[in-house]
């Protein structure tokens, strides 16, 4: 009995740390193997720039951040989507970058994703 419950503990234990080793950035769960699939198939940034950068800017949140609020001027237009891509500390050089890819904010936005500021998880 007293052999059976050590066991038990031993086997919890274990199972207790695979799970948060997994757990962090959600590398090695489901979703975080689906995030890089979608990350390689699209641009981490939107149709629209920041008017105060003029382009583009990526909010690094952290590495356990799986999801993201957009919030909509309107009745339900609300949602929560998952924040796909990861930031990475190598820089691979420059970019190309013309402003006339992308829009302005415009003079009434009806959406947080038209201020031109996404999010991308940290790499710590």
């Amino acid at each position: 009995m007293k052999r059976t419950m050590i066991l038990t503990i031993a086997i919890v234990a274990l199972i207790a740390t695979a799970v948060a080793d997994t757990a962090q950035a959600g590398e090695g769960s489901l979703l975080g193997y689906y995030a890089r699939f979608r990350a390689k198939r699209q641009a981490w940034n939107g149709d629209y720039y920041s008017a105060a950068w003029g382009m583009p800017v990526a909010l690094v949140v952290p590495p356990t951040a799986e999801r993201q609020v957009d919030w909509g001027w309107g009745v339900g237009n609300t949602r929560v989507t998952p924040i796909y891509h990861q930031f990475h500390r190598n820089y691979p050089g420059p970019g190309e970058y013309s402003r006339s890819m992308y829009s302005p904010t415009p003079a009434w936005p009806s959406d947080t994703r038209q201020f031109g500021v996404y999010y991308v998880r940290g790499p710590w």
